[in-house]
């Protein structure tokens, strides 16, 4: 009870970090009793913990004996799969050497035990108290959509992006890309994507979800990471005729066209070919992988952190058949809602 009347006197300051290509964004928001008094935002043109930075930071930090500081996953030996059995978890992975924890006891998402430990020596001068997965992000933002029919989903950041696909709340595939590490665009052909026959694309084969373990031993779920409260189911989607899809497609306006004729200048067209080939790739993996439940897709949610051109819709419109909706995302944001989701605020 002490304890309670203590904390009451003192604001709560969540700092969370995202470290992108070449910078970091960092997002602070300061809550009391009533609410949240104040966010504010930095970017910092490094990727390292430098002094502006901890100064920065450290400024809000001091001011509170309840400060929490979340970090967004940026490693690349990370991912999700459809389990969270024991059992089964080797038939889609090797995760002896990660640090991995289920949600809703449906899937496991999971990072390799030296990534975790450069992020917290990366920031040790400040402390981290959550490191959160991108597919945590992805299943947050889209909550009103995954529970809904079959769709790929994508979180598209700088540097990075993350794919998924889910259907009725059921992972059924994910893949986390680092596009530094992938080919250049202009090596990608198209020709390596959706060259599908009848054969790869048995609906009836996979593994069948529902009748999977999902009891599993708990001290080897990471403590680090956190779970996301349970989704109530929506209702089965109508055609997307929902005003915010409607929303979405429509983003060809005048700002829009002027905003993407100044990133054509500074190489965003070659980014977005190399986003589509890399979303093309996976669902091309997606389709032949026989550990995965393939179902026929048609729809693709993106969401949006780094503001791509145009002409990632379209390829995807023209060249894979894809109805392409868009939500503008601030990654930094996304990630508070995360950490208040933990502490319960």
């Amino acid at each position: 009870m002490f304890a309670k009347i203590f904390e009451a006197l003192y604001i709560k300051v969540l700092v969370n970090i995202v470290r992108q290509s070449t910078s970091t964004l960092v997002y602070i928001e300061l809550h009391s009793k009533k609410g949240m008094i104040e966010h504010l935002h930095n970017e910092f043109d490094t990727t390292v913990l430098d002094e502006a930075m901890r100064e920065f930071i450290t400024t809000y930090t001091k001011e509170s004996p309840y400060y929490y500081i979340s970090v967004l996953d940026s490693s690349s030996e990370q991912g999700a799969i459809p389990t969270c059995s024991k059992n089964k978890i080797n038939y889609y992975t090797d995760l002896s050497d990660a640090e991995y924890k289920c949600f809703d006891g449906k899937w496991t998402y999971y990072t390799s035990k030296s990534d975790i430990y450069e992020i917290e020596e990366h920031y040790k001068a400040i402390g981290v108290d959550f490191i959160f997965s991108p597919f945590l992000i992805m299943h947050n933002f889209f909550q009103d959509k995954i529970t809904k029919s079959v769709a790929i989903y994508a979180l598209v950041q700088d540097g990075y992006i993350s794919i998924s696909v889910f259907n009725e709340g059921e992972l059924l595939y994910a893949e986390h890309l680092d596009m530094q590490a992938s080919t250049d665009p202009d090596e990608m052909m198209l020709t390596d994507g959706l060259d599908v026959s009848e054969e790869d694309l048995d609906l009836e084969s996979g593994i069948d979800l529902e009748n999977i373990d999902v009891e599993g031993d708990e001290n080897a779920i990471l403590d680090d990471l956190s779970d996301i409260e349970d989704l109530d189911a929506l209702e089965d989607i109508d055609e997307f005729s929902d005003a915010k899809d409607v929303e979405e497609e429509l983003l060809e306006n005048e700002e829009e066209i002027l905003k993407e004729a100044e990133e054509q200048e500074d190489g965003s067209f070659n980014e977005d070919y190399q986003r589509f080939s890399l979303i093309q790739t996976a669902i091309s993996h997606f389709y032949k992988d026989a550990r995965y439940e393939s179902q026929f897709l048609e729809n693709i949610y993106i969401a949006d952190c780094v503001g791509v051109s145009r002409d990632l819709k379209k390829y995807l419109e023209e060249e894979m058949f894809l109805n392409v909706y868009i939500r503008k995302a601030d990654i930094e944001a996304e990630l508070c809602e995360l950490a208040k989701q933990e502490l319960g605020i």
